[in-house]
């Protein structure tokens, strides 16, 4: 496996930031560039966007190595990725995650945001349709459903994931609704992202290492799963 930083080429930051300015589908697109292969291959990488402070800059796991040469304003670094991880190692992590829900109607299951979910279920008491229409707004408030709807998604998760979260230290963020529009179909497609902060333990080293190599929770395409994570005592990057 390997870890790659995209970043853009300093004398053409501007240029590189205004090459990005489309959707996360898109950015999926291009990162494609970055490894080429026959019509077909499936996707063989994660990746995150990240943007801080006006720098922008790609975090990428994959099975196959980028091109190394510069791509219009873009450079990238690539090491091998191979992290050295034992039960009981306590790691600070990011996530990106796409939180969903099935539930299943007439034999068919489909995928439902938790937040939304959430926010459902405590206006059935109300036989309210809308948030909005709560009769205590304070009761309740949208931060708090996100932070509690979206820790206890990934807290079912964390156990198969080979990892133990410890919930008093997630943070949840930047919570938002996307549309994608889908050129080959007559329809947008929405989605919702929320960004996770917090320390965890490493109960299963290879489940935890599948979860690091293929990611958690579903919507991939769009930059979500990369779990990253490092030494919760060190601000040194352990495993990206």
């Amino acid at each position: 496996m390997y870890f790659s930083l995209i970043t853009p080429i300093p004398d053409h930051v501007r240029e590189a930031i205004h090459q990005r300015l489309q959707g996360p589908y898109a950015d999926h697109q291009w990162l494609w560039n970055w490894f080429p292969a026959d019509r077909g291959t499936p996707r063989d990488f994660l990746f995150r966007r990240y943007e801080h402070e006006g720098q922008l800059r790609y975090y990428v796991v994959s099975h196959r190595p980028p091109m190394a040469q510069r791509q219009d304003a873009w450079q990238v670094q690539t090491r091998d990725y191979a992290p050295q991880l034992k039960e009981g190692t306590r790691l600070h992590f990011e996530l990106r995650a796409n939180p969903t829900v099935r539930h299943g109607h007439s034999g068919q299951s489909k995928r439902h945001d938790v937040v939304m979910n959430a926010k459902k279920k405590l206006l059935v008491p109300h036989r309210l349709a809308r948030w909005q229409d709560r009769p205590d707004p304070d009761d309740s408030t949208l931060q708090d459903v996100i932070q509690s709807a979206c820790t206890q998604w990934l807290q079912r998760r964390s156990e198969r994931l080979g990892f133990a979260l410890n919930p008093d230290t997630v943070v949840v963020q930047a919570y938002a609704t996307h549309q994608e529009r889908q050129h080959h179909k007559d329809r947008n497609l929405q989605f919702s992202t929320a960004d996770f902060t917090g320390e965890l333990t490493v109960t299963n080293v290879q489940d935890f290492h599948q979860a690091l190599m293929t990611g958690i929770g579903s919507a991939k395409a769009f930059g979500c799963g990369l779990l990253l994570v490092r030494r919760s005592s060190s601000l040194e990057t352990e495993t990206p």
